[in-house]
């Protein structure tokens, strides 16, 4: 049996901004898909064995890392192999695309003499199909339908098993290196690059965009790793956003919560747009934002919770039948079924998202208003329907509380667009439509016995996305029902600290129980804290937080607070969004959390003053 992937936390990420690779401590390349974040795999260990793809360069004797880390301010990957005979450094990395998707690798020999072992075997289309190898002038070719990798190396190469293997040894000041592009295999052979020269450009392009940043304080350096993490996940080309480079990462070993997170998903926009903002990076921002505008353009009826990176809104579910997934959590599954589902939060979350963005300096799209007067006009009717929510739930639609809260967001936003940048609405209307659903979640979402906003209409199930009723201006941090809710929250849904989206066990979601606490949750409880004056609580565990990162300051969604393990997609997007705005709303009023406060409403739905 061909060994099976490490631990999710073993992995490091490495990309070109188009799509991205995970690199084990072994030395092992177990996922990479080409040439976008949601193609085929061509290395998909990470979904089963290694006879399902995979590419590792480490000591003949196995030996793991003993320290890796990226160079400052990159997403250049230097990982340090030691064995009883020398020290040799692995650099990965994949420069910014103007051709093929390149992966570069170099073995630097540091001392001593350490015999080194290359492994390659590529399945194209998740591990499925086996290419036809040939090596022709010296370089490697492996083609099957559309798909063709070719490696550049000057080491000698042989084929054992469907594997090709190649045993070198490497002195000190030795540097070997490793160029492999994808590419159409009805084009031409790429030429070759330099692989030292493509590090060092890699190296620099980062540390010139990073160099943008204006992250400071005590968390500047999670911050600032977050920032970078977010940039990797951008689909260059159209500026969109993926939630996490990967799919079908279990949100609990063995369970059948596995999902394909290669996509970008609308009810990320605002958090994700203040996170950029706050960061430095107002060109990505304003990136972020024009994806969006073109994503929701059309019939607001049509309007899907998640798109294509390039905004494609066909994401047909399937099931790979072939892949045992990771750690044996099958199923594994590419496309997303939730893209059909109707989720009312989202439409709240653009119009947030798109008033954010000019209050936060962002130039306004010509159409931009256009297109939010459209979804206005759908959510005056749409927001009375119930919906998945905000957790894709595939357990029959609800009045999920959440989904309320955010109609009353984008209402709220319409409003604020009217009365602070003057454009033209029917902003009485708005108001009123404000005030009936405000009045209508407080009537019917919370409990007063209970003294906590529930999951849904009706409910006595706690939820952990109502923390975000004060993070959204919903209700000041003052008010005795988010105090309340927070405290059910902290009583109900947490363990060790770390919070539950909410109680699989008792939710009707249509999935068996069983998952890790959610980050982004944890998160968001740590703003509430912060919100509430309880700084010195908001920050034991926003510290807490911060170590879940890997030791190279990645986090996924979910995290198994026993087995102190991370679970579910990784790196993930949403999760490094969170980190970046509790900082901030640690720091004080500059956070999202106090900015949205700032524009809360009475119960009445009438504007307070901040």
């Amino acid at each position: 049996m061909a060994a099976v992937a490490a631990p999710i936390e073993d992995y490091a990420l490495i990309g070109d901004t188009q799509t991205a690779a995970l690199v084990g401590m072994d030395g092992s390349i177990d996922w990479l898909c080409a040439p976008r974040f949601d193609s085929g795999a061509c290395f998909a260990a990470l979904l089963g064995d290694q006879s399902h793809g995979h590419w590792q360069i480490g000591p003949a004797d196995g030996s793991r890392a003993r320290t890796r880390a990226y160079r400052k301010d990159t997403l250049v990957l230097e990982t340090d192999f030691a064995t009883d005979e020398g020290g040799v450094r692995v650099i990965d990395c994949m420069p910014l695309r103007d051709r093929s998707v390149d992966l570069v690798r170099i073995v630097v020999g540091l001392w001593g003499r350490v015999p080194m072992r290359m492994r390659l075997v590529t399945r194209f289309d998740y591990g499925q199909v086996v290419p036809w190898v040939r090596t022709i002038d010296g370089v490697l070719r492996l083609i099957a339908g559309p798909n063709a990798l070719a490696l550049h190396t000057p080491i000698e190469m042989h084929g054992e098993d469907l594997t090709t293997v190649a045993e070198f040894t490497v002195n000190e000041g030795d540097h070997v290196p490793f160029v492999l592009s994808w590419f159409p295999s009805h084009h031409d052979l790429p030429s070759p690059i330099d692989a030292t020269r493509a590090v060092g450009r890699t190296t620099a392009w980062w540390q010139t965009w990073s160099a943008k940043s204006v992250v400071g304080g005590e968390y500047a350096e999670m911050v600032h790793r977050s920032a970078i993490t977010l940039k990797a996940l951008t689909y260059a080309p159209t500026g969109g956003i993926v939630a996490a480079p990967t799919t079908s990462l279990p949100e609990w070993i063995g369970s059948v919560r596995n999902w394909d997170y290669r996509y970008c998903w609308l009810r990320d926009a605002t958090f994700t747009l203040y996170a950029l903002m706050s960061a430095g990076y107002s060109s990505e921002a304003k990136a972020w934002r024009d994806w969006l505008l073109r994503a929701v353009a059309g019939d607001p009826g049509q309007l899907q919770i998640m798109y294509g990176p390039a905004g494609e809104r066909r994401l047909t579910e399937l099931e790979l039948d072939w892949l045992p997934g990771y750690e044996a959590s099958a199923p594994v599954r590419i496309g997303n079924a939730a893209s059909d589902q109707y989720q009312l939060d989202v439409y709240g979350e653009v119009l947030d998202g798109l008033q954010l963005a000019r209050q936060m300096g962002i130039g306004s799209d010509a159409d931009s208003w256009g297109i939010q007067r459209a979804i206005l006009d759908f959510l005056e009717d749409g927001w009375r329907r119930p919906d998945e929510g905000i957790w894709e739930v595939r357990g029959g639609r609800q009045h999920f509380t959440f989904s309320k809260v955010m109609a009353w967001a984008g209402f709220n936003s319409a409003v604020k667009a009217v009365e602070e940048f003057g454009l033209d609405g029917p902003v009485d209307r708005w108001k009123q439509l404000r005030a009936d659903v405000h009045r209508e979640v407080l009537e019917k979402a919370y409990d007063h016995d209970r003294n906590t906003f529930v999951q849904a209409y009706g409910s006595k199930l706690l939820d952990a996305s109502v923390l975000m009723i004060p993070l959204v201006g919903f209700l000041p941090a003052s008010d005795e029902r988010v105090a309340g809710t927070v405290k059910a929250i902290q009583e109900g849904l947490t363990t060790d600290g770390f919070v539950a989206r909410y109680d699989s066990g008792t939710t009707t979601d249509g999935l068996p129980p069983g998952e890790g606490v959610f980050l982004p949750c944890s998160f968001w409880l740590a703003d509430n804290l912060a919100l509430l004056g309880r700084t010195d609580e908001a920050t034991t565990l926003y510290e807490k937080l911060l170590g879940c990162c890997n030791d190279v300051g990645l986090l996924s969604e979910e995290y198994d607070p026993v087995g102190k393990r991370l679970l579910g997609n990784f790196p993930q997007a949403f999760t490094h969004v969170s980190l970046v705005n509790t900082a901030c709303n640690l720091a004080g009023d500059s956070g999202p959390a106090h900015h949205r406060a700032g524009r809360r409403k009475t119960p009445s739905g009438d504007a307070a003053s901040p």
